[in-house]
Parts: C-alpha cells; sequence; structure tokens
C-alpha cells in the first residue's frame, strides 16, 4: 500500500490542534493547545476569545506537529482541515491558514467534517476497524447515532433536537456550582451519589418511530428541583442530584444506541467524541455490550477530545478516494454529517 501523509487542522471550538497522520491509522504527531483554563473564566467558550487565540497560536502549533514528526512540508501528501461544524470564526482561522498552506505547497486540500473526524478517531485506536459498524457521538456541541455503512458513507439514525448531551452536563454542572467544564466535574460527583435517588424525565420519541434526543427537559428539570429546593430552604444532596441526571442520560444514549445495532443488524458500536470519556456511560454501554455480545469500542482520552488527529484520518479515507476541495471552500458552522 502506497504511504500517504496528511497534515490535519482542527479549530472548531477552543482547541488549536495540528497532527501528522499516515495512511489515516498512525500519528506521527498530535499536537493540541487548549483554551479552558481561558474560558474557565467566562464558564463557557467565547466565541470572539477563541477566534482571536487560535490566530496567536496556528503557525507555532503546525510547526511543532512538523517537527515531532519530523518531516517537512514536501514530505506531505495533502492538507486536511475541519471546515464544519463548529464555531465560524474559530473555524475560519483553522481553514485559512490550510488554505495558505495549500496554496503554496501545491497540496490537495481535503475539507472534512467535525462529526466525521470524531467518528475516524476509532481507525487510529482500532486499527483493524472497518465499516460498517455504528457510532455514537456525544461531545458538548454534538449527540448523533450514526451507521457508518463505508469511509465517508454515513446515515444520521438519531440526533439531539435541542441540547447536545455535553451541553446540558455543562449547564447542570454550573446550576451545582461545580465549574466548568461540567462533563468531567459531574461523572466525578456522580461516583458518590444514588443514580436512583431522584427521577429525572427521560425523552423518548418511540411514538414516532425515531431514535432521536433531547436532553432541554432533564436539564430544565434538575434545575427546577435546584430552584424548589432553595426556595423551600431544603439542602440538597449534590451528588445525588448529580448521579441521578446523569443516570438519566446515560440510559437514553443506551437504549437508542443498541436498538440501532438491532435494526442494523451489527454487533459493533464505536464511540465517539469528548463525553466518550465518561466513565458512566463506559461502564453502562461495556456492560450491555457482553449482554447482547455488542463490542463496544472507545478511543484513548486523547482522541475523544477536539484534535487534528482524527481529522487526519477521515482527510485520508477522502484522499484515497479522489476528492478534493477547491480554495473557495468556506466554513460551514452548522454543516450536516
Amino acid at each position: 500500500m502506497d504511504k500517504k501523509t496528511i497534515l490535519s487542522i482542527e479549530s472548531s471550538c477552543d482547541e488549536t490542534s495540528a497532527a501528522v497522520v499516515v495512511n489515516g491509522r498512525e500519528v506521527l504527531s498530535n499536537i493540541i493547545s487548549t483554551q479552558i483554563e481561558t474560558h474557565k473564566k467566562f464558564g463557557g467558550v467565547v466565541p470572539e476569545v477563541a477566534s482571536r487565540m487560535h490566530t496567536e497560536v496556528i503557525n507555532e502549533v503546525v510547526q511543532k506537529a512538523l517537527k515531532e514528526a519530523n518531516v517537512t512540508l514536501e514530505d506531505i501528501d495533502a492538507i486536511g482541515v475541519t471546515y464544519g461544524p463548529g464555531l465560524v470564526g474559530a473555524l475560519l482561522v483553522g481553514l485559512q491558514y490550510a488554505k495558505g498552506l495549500a496554496m503554496a505547497t501545491k497540496k490537495p486540500l481535503i475539507g472534512v467534517n467535525h462529526i466525521e473526524g470524531h467518528i475516524s478517531a476509532n481507525y487510529i485506536q482500532h486499527k483493524d476497524l472497518k465499516p460498517p459498524f455504528v457510532s455514537l457521538v456525544v461531545s458538548g456541541g454534538h449527540t448523533f447515532i450514526v451507521y457508518v455503512k463505508d469511509y465517508g458513507v454515513y446515515e444520521v439514525i438519531g440526533q439531539t433536537r435541542d441540547d447536545a448531551a455535553g451541553e446540558a452536563y455543562d449547564k447542570v454542572a454550573r446550576a451545582l456550582g461545580l465549574g466548568y467544564p461540567g462533563g468531567p466535574k459531574i461523572d466525578k460527583l456522580a461516583k458518590e451519589g444514588n443514580p436512583y435517588a431522584i427521577d429525572f424525565p427521560r425523552a423518548r420519541f418511540a411514538h414516532e418511530e425515531t431514535l432521536d434526543f433531547s436532553f432541554s427537559g432533564v436539564k430544565s428539570a434538575v434545575l427546577n428541583y435546584l430552584n424548589k429546593a432553595k426556595m423551600q430552604g431544603i439542602e440538597v444532596n449534590k451528588a445525588d442530584v448529580a448521579a441521578s441526571f446523569q443516570n438519566a442520560v446515560v440510559s437514553v444514549l443506551k437504549d437508542n444506541v443498541f436498538l440501532t445495532c438491532e435494526k442494523k443488524g451489527l454487533d459493533k458500536i464505536a464511540i465517539a467524541g469528548g463525553v466518550a470519556s465518561n466513565s458512566a456511560l463506559r461502564e453502562a454501554l461495556i456492560s450491555e455490550g457482553e449482554e447482547k455480545g455488542i463490542k463496544i469500542l472507545f478511543p484513548a482520552p486523547i482522541l475523544c477530545t477536539d484534535n487534528a488527529a482524527m481529522i487526519g484520518s477521515a482527510a485520508y479515507f477522502r484522499f484515497i478516494k479522489g476528492e478534493e476541495s477547491s480554495l473557495d471552500l468556506n466554513a460551514k458552522p452548522n454543516l450536516k454529517l
């Protein structure tokens, strides 16, 4: 097999990342500059601040990725870059930089969907993974169940109709006074609580025959529960609230993804996105997977967060199919898979 080396760039939210990936599965470098500490002060990502910080570090991050991989731009076969979905200003920083490189080096430009990147992280972690399989993509901005028919060929089976799961985690964490980012903090606190203490709602759309999600209801129910307790002067057990909220979210994610496997007759689920690091989600899926004979695959935590290696993997599979983006490619903040 011909060796193809991709330089990839990711800047869709609050991580500036560049990576060098060979044949979609071997990572030579994966440099990530995170802005979490800056956005913590604001309790969430501020788009204008994110864009400015991307601009400040992108050149250094790309140079570091090339240096660590011990390659030059001459060794690169194509340049992969996220062009959506995400924050438009943040996306434009990475996209314009990638276009400039492609133009200067006369290398092909490959635009990558950020969600496809998350799914492709599993190709890096699991070298023998091949489609078809089911992927559950859960992050701060996205919640999808995707039927991966082939490399780059997807069917969205279910998606959130409002808040993403990770977004609901952040809002509940803020209400509990845990700070940002909320996912890891709720996951940690939930270990000390009773997941059955409070019966928070679980949205299901069985009557519509869809496996879509909705997390605004459970988020609102938690906020109402906390406000009511405050008004009545009742002390709240925060660990029980965190555990019960997490249990409601995880059970819906789990049930819908296993139903998808049943419908499609598949025995592999690849988890992707930041919430893929959540311990309760992992345990619930692994336990039911063992019962049902379904293999559950996770990327390493570093590949669950936003990173350029996953974008390089997705770009490679598009590149070998002969796909190439034109230099007038624009950022698409609401890009669909």
